[in-house]
């Protein structure tokens, strides 16, 4: 049977007690995926300069940086208070983008292939970072009943943010250049922090965890907990092969069109507005699935059968690939077939998997909540795209052409699909996620 809501509360309802929270969420997370996507379509024509053959040294590069910094956000979990730690991690970054602005406004500083390989690294590493800490504060401050009706509703925000994001940048590139960007973005994390500490605040008066013991005191343990958990746990196992499936699916088609657009267009300001028109129509989709469908679908049949939908149609769309005769010749307006599955994979993967596989998350214990998840969506996901790019320069070797990418794409959505819902069905159902061990609440 399908799990339902908590009796009595409507599923898309938002209660009067959750409304600030929830408008402060709303804004938090708009404002960190608006930082975000102002500067991505300048990493996206970077590596679109240099091919989809160098991307495996940038996702290695990435991986390491990754695996560096993710026993220290667990060092930090582990000795200092949630209130401290979460503001500090936008801290940092925001006086990374600083860091930068000399290095793109004065010639010498680092030569243009180096400054690429170190502003892609960091954009990376900065993405999921910011991103994972928000999901993870989320988890701690909503209950798990609270997240099946809430987090569609916040998940728009990041989808607006993230549309906001190519439009501005798109308005801007042209006017103001490249440097003025990372200003605008660092000015958006700035508004996340605000909203961060206003948030903390609501939360130790109003939040569903402030009958938990130290629901925000340090969590303790080790500052490897996180990536031990991984092999520890079979929740977290199963967690991190669907991350991995899935972003397989992303960096395939990413690869894809970064060939496309290489081959497409001559100069890094065309590379930067088609990058910023992905990013646009694959957000709005987002937008509109979380708004018509995952708001609707979440509350009501769990996130196992919002996961299985998302593949289904995953699979459809990169069948598109696989029978066109010519998967760059142009399609929905003006896009050619490696750009729509892109687009529709990505926006479906933000509008509907994601959402649903975070909300698993608010079931299981702090230190999982923290280091495990935060593990997960850093250093497994760019373990992945390292690994996948790789591959992919390997079967290229081989000979196998893009409809054989498509298809093995499709293959690992269907499976996907199938640990999806087995681990919604064992999390819904009240078997243990975590072991009582990796428990600090």
């Amino acid at each position: 049977m399908a799990p339902s809501h908590d009796e009595g509360v409507p599923a898309r309802r938002i209660l009067g007690g959750e409304w600030r929270a929830v408008a402060l969420s709303f804004l938090y997370f708009f404002s960190v995926l608006a930082a975000y996507y102002v500067i991505r379509p300048v990493r996206e024509q970077l590596s679109a300069a240099v091919g989809s053959t160098q991307l495996p040294w940038f996702y290695a590069a990435t991986f390491l940086a990754t695996l560096a910094l993710t026993p220290v956000f667990g060092a930090l979990v582990a000795r200092y208070p949630r209130r401290l730690v979460v503001p500090v991690v936008y801290v940092f970054f925001i006086a990374c983008l600083f860091g930068f602005v000399p290095l793109f406004t004065q010639e010498g500083l680092l030569s243009p292939r180096a400054l690429g390989t170190v502003f892609f690294v960091w954009v990376s590493v900065f993405n999921l970072f910011v991103v994972s800490v928000f999901w993870s504060f989320m988890a701690d401050i909503w209950s798990a009943e609270q997240s099946r009706r809430l987090f569609p509703i916040i998940a728009v925000a990041g989808t607006a943010g993230a549309v906001t994001g190519p439009i501005l940048t798109r308005a801007l590139v042209d006017v103001i250049g490249v440097a003025p960007l990372l200003m605008v973005s660092a000015g958006l994390l700035s508004i996340a922090v605000v909203c961060i500490v206003l948030l903390g605040r609501w939360a130790r008066v109003h939040g569903a965890r402030r009958h938990e013991a130290a629901h925000e005191a340090p969590i303790g343990g080790s500052m490897f907990d996180g990536l031990r958990q991984i092999f520890a746990d079979p929740f977290m196992r199963g967690m991190a092969v669907l991350l991995l499936l899935a972003d397989g699916i992303g960096t395939v088609n990413y690869a894809l069109v970064a060939d496309y657009s290489g081959a497409t267009f001559t100069d890094a300001v065309a590379r930067t507005r088609f990058a910023a028109n992905v990013d646009l129509w694959a957000n709005t989709l987002t937008a509109v699935t979380q708004i018509t469908v995952t708001r609707w679908l979440l509350p009501r049949k769990g996130p196992g059968t919002v996961i299985l939908i998302w593949a289904l149609v995953s699979i459809g769309v990169l069948s598109l690939v696989i029978v066109s005769p010519d998967p760059h010749a142009p399609m929905l307006g003006a896009m050619p077939a490696v750009a729509v599955a892109l687009i529709v994979s990505r926006g479906l993967a933000y509008g509907m998997a994601e959402p649903a596989r975070h909300s698993l998350y608010t079931r299981v214990p702090r230190s999982v909540r923290y280091k495990g998840q935060n593990a997960v969506d850093t250093a497994v996901w760019r373990f992945g795209d390292t690994a996948i790019a790789l591959a992919m320069n390997g079967l290229r070797s081989m000979g196998v052409v893009t409809a054989g990418f498509a298809g093995m794409s499709a293959l690992a959505a269907l499976t996907a699909a199938t640990i999806g819902w087995r681990l919604s069905r064992r999390v819904e159902g009240g078997e243990p996620a975590a072991p009582a061990q990796t428990a600090a609440s």
